[in-house]
């Protein structure tokens, strides 16, 4: 049982890695060596073998004594950490602490039976409770059963706790988040936002003098130009653009998706609610457009209306993949940054040429996240058909 116990701590030892809890990890590893170290060395020495199997003599005996006398020690160590955490934890490595006591007893031959009863029978109860608060909190998301507060915690500074954020950082699942940085654009302001690749700037395709902004957060050259993003495809349709049936198959192909293609550009944009920010997106003649395959910045779309987007990051350097880089690299010039942890890609959309796909078919002006020839499988697909 006492082996079984052991090979429960190490598993729990490898979930908590797993879960990069590096501290619980290796609380678990040391506890999982320890409970087996004492399991196996009670049944070698309980075995009747000509004896014992293991015989603890007086050399011996003196290296398990030592073993225990160290294990003690790093087990103290734990214990400071684990009262930084919670109550539950800090029990478990008492708990095994008094079970190191037992083995350094068990080496000397001096362990008494209701004192190892005891203890055993303290571990046990503490690890039950800790496995069934655990897994019950985490299956049901709220604390059903008490793991208790920290009993020592580590006080910022006072510099720490009074530095604010360089802008607004809401969280991107809260409505109230989403609606604050949906205000900040309506306002002409430049907000960092998720996409379905990685972070972006964001500014209303209504507010041209936002969208210059833009370049000047970016240093992104004038000659660069900056594409939209719309929620769906039937806002595109309800715009009417003069698309042909082939164009209009591929989009539904990649819509929505990390691939934007470069269409004609025209008096349409401004039925889709690109208004006085015509001029400030696309070239002169073409216009790229992209429809996210991410919720959140769907339904922000929804609520401010196509928004130029481009790449969060200084021009020319890689690109954003987590809110963090975007508020600590360009925070101090946004108004705002929707917070949705880290991105679905490592580098951004694959970008296609399709103003001329009647005549001689698409371009890729791009790599993204999209390979180049899964691409051009879904054109011929499309064309066959």
């Amino acid at each position: 049982l006492i082996l079984i116990g052991g090979f429960v701590q190490l598993l729990a030892g490898f979930l908590a890695f797993r879960k990069y809890d590096h501290l619980g990890g290796a609380a678990f590893l040391a506890f999982s060596a320890l409970w087996s170290s004492y399991g196996a060395t009670k049944v070698l020495c309980a075995a009747p073998v000509s004896g014992h199997l293991l015989d603890i003599g007086a050399g011996s005996a003196e290296g398990f004594t030592a073993g225990s006398v160290a294990f003690l020690v790093l087990n103290a160590f734990l214990v400071i950490l684990a009262s930084s955490f919670n109550v539950v934890l800090l029990c478990l490595t008492l708990a095994m602490e008094l079970l190191t006591i037992c083995f350094l007893l068990f080496t000397l031959e001096n362990l008494p039976l209701p004192f190892e009863i005891v203890v055993l029978s303290i571990l046990s109860v503490v690890c039950f409770y800790g496995a069934t608060a655990s897994l019950s909190n985490c299956m049901f998301g709220k604390d059903l059963l008490m793991m208790g507060p920290p009993l020592l915690t580590v006080q910022s500074s006072k510099k720490d706790r009074e530095d604010p954020l360089p802008c607004v950082c809401p969280k991107s699942h809260l409505t109230s988040g989403l609606r604050t940085i949906a205000e900040l654009l309506n306002t002409g302001a430049v907000c960092g936002v998720p996409t379905d690749t990685v972070y972006a700037l964001a500014a209303s395709c209504k507010h041209p003098q936002a969208i210059e902004k833009v370049y000047r957060i970016k240093d992104r050259p004038q000659e660069k130009p900056i594409c939209i993003f719309i929620s769906n495809l039937e806002q595109l349709r309800a715009a009417a653009p003069p698309i042909s049936p082939l164009l209009w198959e591929f989009m539904e192909n990649v819509y929505p998706g990390g691939i934007g293609c470069i269409i004609q550009k025209g008096e349409w944009l401004k039925k889709l609610g690109v208004g006085a920010g015509y001029s400030r997106v696309g070239t002169q003649d073409s216009i790229m457009i992209r429809v996210p395959d991410l919720t959140v910045l769907v339904h922000l779309i929804d609520m401010t209306g196509p928004l130029a987007i481009t790449s969060a990051n200084p021009s020319g350097e890689v690109d954003s993949t987590h809110h963090d880089m975007v508020i600590s690299r360009l925070g101090h010039k946004l108004e705002g940054v929707l917070c949705d942890g880290e991105s679905d890609e490592v580098v951004a959309s694959t970008v296609v040429n399709c103003t001329k796909i009647d005549e001689s078919g698409i371009t890729i002006v791009r790599e993204g996240c999209i390979p180049a020839g899964k691409v051009m499988q879904i054109f011929e697909r499309v064309k066959n058909r």
